[in-house]
């Protein structure tokens, strides 16, 4: 299959079943998403929806929060990753939010990447959920998944990632494209047991093209098979060990 194939297949089938994906963090207005997409790096939306609506009563505004001690902000995100770090960004975002922005949440990416905390992912996303631009983010759901199906080839950087999808897709998908990509990676094509005997688009996933063919299942229950060999070859030399062990203690004795 080609890679023009499984863009289009790619495309026809989530466009049917999931033709308005969402975003699964909870927020009420722009401010509210950079603050919770600046504590997702690294951490599940599920986390962060526990944290968030303590975090955004206390700190409504960008002027709130900018006035605020990271030592505060710690304390109401201490069960996120990197708690210190994420504390200290959000306080400097809102400062630059306010100094050099009025307060408001700029559209231009190169300007969302001023503030700490916010790389391109993140502005990405602001940028394509918030002002509807052209954007898609690469975190490592849709980093693993574009590569498992074959919307991407040889790309190992997110960059490179965002490139090759930018190039294919159509631009007026690309925000709703990394939903797809993103709610996929996260229930379906996991990164360590994908489910691929559940998976709607296996029939055009080139990983599962290679690792399901007659060789490559032969290969896997090759695999299996030693595996198990050496397990009960392994429990085999523990016993004659603990024989050996045994029977020196009897002696000495």
């Amino acid at each position: 299959m080609t890679k023009k194939d499984r863009y289009k297949n790619f495309v026809e089938y989530f466009s049917k079943q999931q033709p308005n994906p969402v975003t699964e963090l909870h927020y009420g207005n722009p401010f509210q998403l950079l603050i919770a997409v600046i504590l997702s790096a690294q951490c599940t939306d599920k986390r962060i929806n526990q944290v968030t609506p303590a975090l955004f009563e206390r700190f409504p505004t960008p002027q709130d929060l900018a006035e605020a001690s990271s030592d505060e902000v710690f304390n109401y995100i201490r069960s996120v990753s990197y708690p210190n770090n994420k504390a200290k960004h959000l306080v400097g975002m809102a400062k630059i939010l306010v100094d050099t922005f009025h307060g408001e949440v700029p559209s231009d990416i190169d300007d969302l990447q001023k503030m700490p905390g916010v790389g391109r992912k993140t502005a990405n996303v602001i940028a394509s959920v918030v002002f509807d631009a052209p954007a898609i983010a690469v975190d490592t759901h849709v980093f693993r998944v574009s590569a498992r199906i074959g919307l991407t080839n040889n790309a190992r950087t997110p960059l490179a990632v965002e490139k090759q999808l930018v190039k294919y897709l159509p631009e007026n998908i690309l925000g709703v494209a990394h939903h797809w990509l993103i709610l996929h990676g996260r229930y379906i094509c996991l990164a360590r047991s994908p489910k691929c005997e559940q998976c709607p688009i296996s029939w055009f996933c080139k990983y599962y093209e290679q690792t399901h063919t007659e060789t490559a299942l032969k290969k896997a229950e090759a695999v299996k098979v030693k595996k198990a060999k050496d397990q009960k070859k392994k429990v085999a030399l523990n016993k004659i060990s603990k024989e050996l062990a045994k029977r020196s203690v009897d002696k000495d004795i």
